[in-house]
């Protein structure tokens, strides 16, 4: 069995074609996805995608890269984070000095909102990171994010942000990017983080993994990054595919272990 720890299901692209989606996630033993939200006026439609299928769960938050979204408040976030089941993380939140630049205080300041309302809720929060390294991981550690737990998702740092972010409780998640002949030092990455503290995701409709890429990427993709980090590691696909579907109901841990694909 895996598990899609990090997709957007909401988005058209892949709305439009869920049940094909569902179907294709079975035949390849993906038996749940977490649909990670991006900003909140689309909110309530992603949790209505969510709500009647036992394998689909959601997060609450705003992106990063949302400039001009409506801003999260800590009582907004955790209002909705309370009002289903189906919530599982806040997220996705973070940094992002890569496609924006400065002054970016409201970036920083979204993220230490995402960080207290996860504290509030004890829930994990799931955390976006790019060319921001740095004030990454010192706004975690300025607002006590060791103690929510969480995720670098789509991880393309190096080891020694992976290191860091796993001493303040946290996985590290790997997407498609992983499979791509390039990535030769997240690959490194990939064969490093500890087997305890591993995430797969395919963060579709982007970054499908080889042999698929430039095409539109889902859940049911998710296999062959678990096949990548196998053979970086020189394990069987068997064994990743239990320590990170293990690590998922670990982290989120509002996920019922027995829940099956529906």
């Amino acid at each position: 069995m895996y598990i899609d720890s990090h997709c957007h299901l909401d988005f058209p692209e892949l709305a439009q074609d869920l049940d094909a989606i569902l179907a294709r996630m079975q035949q390849n033993q993906v038996s749940h996805a977490l649909v990670v939200s991006v900003n909140m006026p689309n909110w309530p439609r992603l949790l209505e995608l969510v709500k009647p299928h036992d394998c689909l769960y959601a997060s609450v938050g705003v992106h990063p890269d949302y400039e001009d979204a409506e801003e999260p408040t800590v009582d907004g976030l955790v209002e909705r984070a309370r009002s289903s089941e189906k919530v599982v993380a806040i997220g996705e939140t973070g940094l992002d000095y890569f496609r924006l630049s400065e002054p970016l205080d409201w970036q920083r300041e979204r993220f230490r909102t995402h960080i207290r309302a996860a504290r509030q809720v004890d829930l994990p929060l799931i955390v976006h990171t790019r060319n921001a390294r740095e004030d990454t991981l010192r706004i975690m550690r300025e607002e006590g994010a060791d103690q929510c737990r969480g995720v670098l998702h789509c991880f393309t740092e190096s080891w020694e942000m992976a290191q860091a972010a796993i001493d303040m409780n946290f996985y590290i998640s790997l997407s498609g990017i992983v499979t791509f002949k390039k990535a030769v030092d997240l690959q490194a990455v990939a064969a490093q983080v500890p087997l305890d503290r591993l995430l797969i995701e395919t963060d579709s409709p982007y970054l499908a993994p080889v042999p698929h890429r430039g095409k539109t990427n889902d859940p049911s993709k998710v296999i062959h990054v678990a096949e990548k980090i196998a053979e970086l590691r020189g394990i069987t696909v068997a064994e990743v595919a239990r320590q990170t579907t293990e690590n998922f109901f670990r982290l989120f841990n509002k996920v019922p272990h027995g829940a099956h694909h529906g």
